[in-house]
């Protein structure tokens, strides 16, 4: 974040960030007590109104949680990376604490398998692969494949050369240049080991056990746009997803 945008971030955006980075960094480790509203607003110069919206933010990624009458605490593993995935918005909005770097640029290939799960009647997808690092630490290699159609408004995007640098996601990308938007997120978790290629990017051993995480994306239309195939390092990732009882 540049200097520029630092004065203009809202105060509680400002004190979450720190807090977040304080937490990683291990300055408040798994189950600690964090400082009291008070004391945080004496601390930083804000007021008390700042300090629970920033809480908020925290409680809301899972990295801290409330007691009532006790306080905040560090929510066990929050040195990880942690996002709290509800919606299709949690998915795009990674791009907020997270930053893409592409191994492989967005290209034309013919992928049987690929074509096949997207639901094409042709064999020709666009595919590209990129890491997200957080906190300067990779913890994710992903490989993006999507049909002609919807890769040809990113496929000349500075963001999709090699080796580019952006705080974007694909579908972030995506979401404002077509016509129908993504309404759906089938996704299915499993257990794979790291190929070389994975190893390499997430900085692991080969065959290190990782999580997979297979996600297909789905406008209103019901045509898949996007199927993405994701390598998480399970030392600096946390999924967490919570589960609510329907309405009777």
């Amino acid at each position: 974040m540049s200097g520029k945008e630092r004065e203009t971030e809202p105060a509680y955006q400002r004190l979450s960030r720190e807090l977040r980075q304080q937490i990683s960094a291990g300055t408040y480790r798994d189950g600690l007590q964090l400082p009291t509203e008070s004391e945080l607003a004496a601390q930083h110069g804000v007021s008390r109104q700042t300090v629970r919206r920033a809480f908020h933010d925290l409680v809301s990624e899972g990295i801290v949680y409330r007691v009532p009458g006790r306080g905040t605490f560090v929510t066990e593993n929050s040195g990880q990376y942690l996002r709290h995935l509800g919606s299709i918005e949690d998915l795009m909005n990674l791009s907020k604490d997270t930053t893409m770097e592409v191994v492989s640029p967005l290209t034309r290939r013919v992928d049987i398998e690929a074509a096949s799960r997207l639901r094409l009647d042709t064999d020709v997808v666009y595919t590209v692969v990129f890491r997200r690092f957080h906190e300067g630490i990779p913890f994710v290699q992903t490989t993006a494949h999507l049909p002609e159609a919807v890769a040809r408004h990113i496929v000349d995007a500075p963001e999709m050369l090699p080796g580019a640098v952006s705080a974007y996601t694909v579908i972030g990308l995506l979401e404002p240049l077509i016509d129908s938007p993504i309404t759906e997120a089938a996704q299915s978790i499993t257990v794979a080991p790291a190929t070389a290629d994975v190893a390499r990017d997430v900085n692991c051993e080969p065959g290190h056990a990782m999580l997979r995480v297979d996600r297909l994306y789905t406008n209103a239309a019901g045509l898949a746009n996007e199927l993405s195939v994701s390598y998480f390092l399970p030392e600096q990732y946390t999924y967490r997803v919570t589960l609510r009882r329907g309405a009777h």
